[in-house]
């Protein structure tokens, strides 16, 4: 019984003595912080996915306070966000809220499987070892990497084998983007109008892209020839619009014959 006692009078010394030391020395080295970062932190998402660049958004606020980020750091946030930080901050701040336009419509039905993919099921490694499983090389390979990346549950592949983006849920805060093997996810401005070629097969040869994908951009020019602005070019194998200059006339989007263009403001429409 006494050495029990002894033992607990021990303890309790030690412990009283560790939190006299903790104590003491929280006060040698305490470093006083700006209080600006508790108003960054504050008006930041608290949603900590990363996409910033830093660990969390206390991360993110301490380098904003530090100058290490800039004011419009918080992708996910977007410019409502970057107003508030560059208040706090006494600065101005010109940033754009951004979605995810999916570059691909290959679904199952408009592009077939190469053959039975037995491997491990995510976009990357099958886009490793046998550059993807569909016919399309350049297509959504279907095992939702993107899906995996996004912290806000707002990118899902569907039964149709590609994903679907919930406009009403996405930030663009970017991850997806990065996730996927093939670059088929791009961030466009929320407020963009104009067309938008929702494919990414770059071979030059039609028939191959008819073989590959039903709804494939099959290299025409239609869009270039129709265009009353001249705003669209065929580079690269893919249609690429000047949106300074598109006015979403659609006459390339109706004159497409394989349905590959459409226009961005009905793409990112939220239903």
């Amino acid at each position: 019984m006494k050495i029990l006692l002894a033992t607990l009078a021990v303890s309790l010394g030690l412990a009283a003595l560790l939190g006299f030391l903790l104590g003491f020395f929280k006060k040698i080295f305490h470093v006083e912080s700006d209080p600006c970062e508790a108003l960054v932190r504050e008006a930041l998402p608290g949603t900590n996915c990363g996409a910033c660049g830093f660990a969390g958004c206390d991360a993110l606020a301490a380098a904003v306070i530090r100058g290490d980020a800039p004011v419009d750091g918080c992708t996910s946030g977007g410019a409502e966000v970057a107003k508030k930080v560059a208040e706090i901050m006494g600065v101005t701040s010109e940033a754009v809220t951004r979605v995810v336009v999916l570059r691909c419509q290959g679904t199952l039905e408009h592009c077939k499987p190469k053959a039975d993919y037995i491997g491990v099921k995510t976009c990357k490694a099958a886009k490793i070892a046998v550059n993807g499983t569909k016919q399309c090389d350049f297509g959504c390979i279907g095992f939702g990497d993107c899906e995996a990346a996004c912290p806000f549950d707002a990118i899902h592949v569907a039964p149709d084998g590609i994903p679907h983006v919930d406009y009403a849920k996405c930030t663009g805060c970017g991850l997806c983007v990065a996730a996927c093997p093939n670059l088929l996810l791009e961030l466009v401005p929320r407020d963009r109008t104009g067309a938008i070629a929702l494919c990414s097969n770059r071979d030059t040869k039609k028939a191959q892209v008819i073989k590959d994908c039903k709804i494939g951009c099959i290299k025409c020019l239609k869009c270039e020839r129709v265009c009353p602005k001249e705003c669209i070019k065929v580079i690269n194998g893919i249609p690429v619009v000047d949106y300074d200059v598109c006015d979403s006339c659609g006459e390339c989007v109706r004159a497409c014959p394989t349905k590959v263009l459409a226009l961005v403001e009905d793409v990112i429409r939220i239903s």
